[in-house]
């Protein structure tokens, strides 16, 4: 009886994508995760095992783990500090993702110069410009000092040898799309250079104990460019947005280990720099000097931040079939919910009208509960009523007309106070039966607060409401 040797198994190819890291085990053309077409490619197989070697510091209970290496300190801008939880970890790193020209360069800039003067020696490595366009504008924003250190490379050695020179507290990479290693396949920005790259930089970082910000770019559909492993290898993600036309920023926390996701930083953007905005409100809010129908002011959260904006409202009769609807800065689809709410709820007759409804300042409105303010501002504009000087609307509003409670009224109505603001529309709160329907008032801090079951009652309150 004859027997045939066995061969051993050949490896299966596998294929990656070479704009996102998705993996497949046959060709495609394409890419079954970004949609790119022709960026599939074959990956070679690894060869290497893993196996048991040396450790660089023993492990200990967690209790005797020293805590006192990752107290957060200030970074020199508030605004940041808020966002991070405290302000910067030393061994932590930081990546800050923003649109071209929103003014990622300059708030880094601006941090490494803080840093700076705080007698931290900081190196700013700079991939997308000269040294010599960077020296410009810190000389522009008052950026420039002895322990601020430049560096113009786009070379992965030549910048861990910079930082092995320089020993720095604080490292800033500008971008890390620019950075190429040598020796690894692909061109500097694709996933293989941008993996290699973040690795050594966050392997550095966590060794040395250097706080490392790193700036990423974004792709046309606002997400993070480059493999989604890079969100996961850093500590914290931000993200940097803001209208070209306004000088408002914000920065918003997308991941962070050492703090809260739900916080915003506000930013100035000007020739002269970058300055936090401690107070917003004012930037979102008119100031008219006479009544004018057609607007009312939401108390919207930004993060844990209460921020006023007003929402403006026109409508006009509509000689269309379909009757316009344009909106800009609050959602579409919202819009259009209040508009069937009002119509059906509230006996105003909007059908035929063209609707235009905005915000002041370009702010951008997603909280729900901005629905009771488009619903005033609507219903002053049909009636040419204007609305109570000096009130706000608060409230999330149903398919059935009714309001619905919302996230932190109490700190919502204390801003509202703060600004000096008289009355307040709110949804009602935990009230007994037999007060249904019968709108309750109380004072906090001078704002008379109206507590209304539906949207019916809070026209009514304001004296919104079409003659029968």
């Amino acid at each position: 009886m004859s027997t045939k040797a066995t061969r051993p198994a050949k490896a299966r190819p596998s294929y990656r994508c070479s704009e996102c890291g998705w993996e497949t085990g046959k060709w495609v053309g394409r890419c079954g995760e970004c949609q790119a077409w022709g960026s599939v490619a074959e990956a070679g197989a690894p060869t290497l095992r893993a196996a048991a070697g040396p450790v660089s510091t023993p492990a200990v209970p967690i209790a005797q783990v020293p805590i006192t290496e990752s107290v957060a300190r200030p970074s020199g801008v508030p605004e940041l500090d808020r966002v991070l939880g405290g302000g910067l970890v030393p061994g932590a790193a930081i990546l800050l993702a923003g649109e071209p020209g929103v003014g990622k360069s300059t708030l880094l800039l601006e941090v490494a110069a803080q840093t700076a003067r705080a007698r931290h020696r900081t190196l700013y490595v700079t991939g997308e410009e000269s040294a010599a366009q960077v020296r410009l504008r810190a000389d522009r924003t008052g950026g420039v000092h002895d322990e601020l250190f430049l560096a113009a490379e786009t070379d992965l050695g030549a910048v861990l040898t910079h930082i092995e020179d320089v020993r720095p507290t604080l490292l800033v990479v500008d971008s890390i799309q620019t950075i190429g290693a040598s020796g690894v396949d692909g061109v500097p920005g694709g996933v293989t250079q941008v993996k290699e790259v973040a690795a050594a930089l966050i392997r550095v970082a966590k060794t040395r104990n250097i706080t490392t910000m790193i700036v990423g770019h974004v792709t046309k559909d606002g997400s993070i460019a480059g493999p989604r492993v890079l969100e996961h290898l850093v500590d914290v993600v931000l993200h940097f947005e803001g209208e070209r036309n306004s000088r408002f920023r914000m920065v918003r926390a997308m991941k962070n280990r050492y703090g809260p996701v739900d916080e915003v930083g506000c930013f100035d953007l000007s020739s002269e720099g970058i300055s936090a905005v401690t107070d917003p409100t004012g930037l979102f809010v008119e100031h008219h000097t006479q009544d004018v129908a057609g607007t009312c002011v939401a108390v919207t959260m930004e993060g844990r931040r209460p921020l006023l904006a007003e929402v403006q409202a026109l409508l006009t009769s509509s000689p269309l079939e379909r009757p316009r609807r344009t909106v800009s800065g609050v959602e579409s689809s919202r819009v259009d919910m209040v508009l069937a709410v009002l119509q059906r709820h509230a006996r105003l007759r909007i059908a035929g009208s063209d609707t235009f409804v905005a915000t002041v300042g370009g702010a951008k409105l997603h909280d729900p509960a901005a629905d009771l303010a488009i619903a005033v501002a609507v219903a002053s504009s049909h009636l040419g009523v204007p609305a109570p000087r000096g009130a706000v609307a608060i409230g999330e509003i149903g398919l059935a007309g009714e309001l619905r409670r919302v996230r932190d009224l109490p700190q919502r109505i204390a801003e509202a106070a703060r600004l000096g603001f008289q009355v307040a529309v709110v949804p009602r709160g935990r009230a007994l039966a037999s007060e249904r329907g019968i709108p309750s008032r109380r004072m906090v801090d001078g704002l008379r607060v109206v507590e209304v079951d539906d949207v019916f009652g809070a026209l009514l309150t304001l004296e919104l409401t079409p003659p029968l």
